[in-house]
């Protein structure tokens, strides 16, 4: 058979063979993996941050229920000693999106994180999370206040959660980048700059002008970043093991 084959413990028995690269693509959508071991975790933030509402099936999404495993996972993990963060999303659930961040954020280990195409909305405290950012020449972070979806009861109430919500997201974000909380303030209200919503979309060197990210880079710099933060890291742990020891 094509995807079985016979186990050299019971040779009458058949076993599943390894997914083929046509099975990698279909469920996973990449195919067969470098094998060689790292001391590097890789999590993605792609599409839409899907929080507790289940978003339609056709949408790509970031579920938070799955990373924060992974990110656990990492801080547990002895062989594991950094952790990249690579984004390209449209933002999504504020809470879930706040949630990863604070995960990130608290994280023991050195983390880099490096935005690519876009990090928008709730994609930007999960970006400046990180211990050290970066942001590709032409991605783009769009910066705005919350939005509410369905229905909206008009009571004082609503708008002061609202506003209460907002502050969450504006106090992580200035607390984790090098950007003043008024300069953040001033362009999430811009109302000069998008047709029909206010805020502002700041491209690459942008982001690094206004002190939202660290640095402009690609894959490469954010590894260089990466090691020389591990290592760092291990010539601290060091003298504390010698005397374990």
């Amino acid at each position: 058979m094509a995807n079985e084959t016979e186990s050299p413990q019971n040779p009458g028995a058949q076993t599943p063979a390894p997914p083929s690269v046509a099975q990698n693509v279909e469920s996973l959508g990449q195919t067969n993996p470098v094998q060689a071991a790292s001391n590097v975790y890789c999590l993605t933030i792609i599409g839409q941050i899907e929080g507790h509402m289940a978003l339609p099936p056709q949408n790509k999404t970031t579920k938070y229920e799955h990373v924060i495993p992974q990110l656990v996972a990492v801080e547990q993990n002895d062989q594991v000693e950094g952790l990249l963060i690579v984004l390209n999303t449209v933002g999504g659930d504020v809470e879930a999106g706040l949630a990863i961040a604070e995960m990130v954020a608290s994280l023991s280990k050195p983390t880099v994180s490096l935005v690519l195409g876009g990090g928008h909305s709730i994609g930007v405290p999960i970006a400046v999370s990180a211990d050290y950012s970066f942001i590709a020449e032409t991605a783009s972070m769009t910066i705005h206040p919350i939005r509410l979806t369905g229905m909206v009861i008009g009571v004082p109430q609503s708008f002061e959660y609202l506003e209460r919500m907002q502050e969450r997201v504006t106090r992580f974000v200035v607390d984790h980048s090098n950007i003043s909380e008024e300069k953040f303030r001033e362009l999430m209200l811009n109302t000069g700059e998008m047709a029909r919503d206010i805020g502002t979309t700041v491209v690459g060197r942008d982001a690094v002008r206004y002190g939202l990210i660290d640095d402009v880079g690609g894959l490469g710099e954010a590894m260089k970043k990466l090691s020389e933060m591990i290592d760092h890291s291990r010539k601290k742990r060091a003298p504390a093991e010698r005397v374990v020891q």
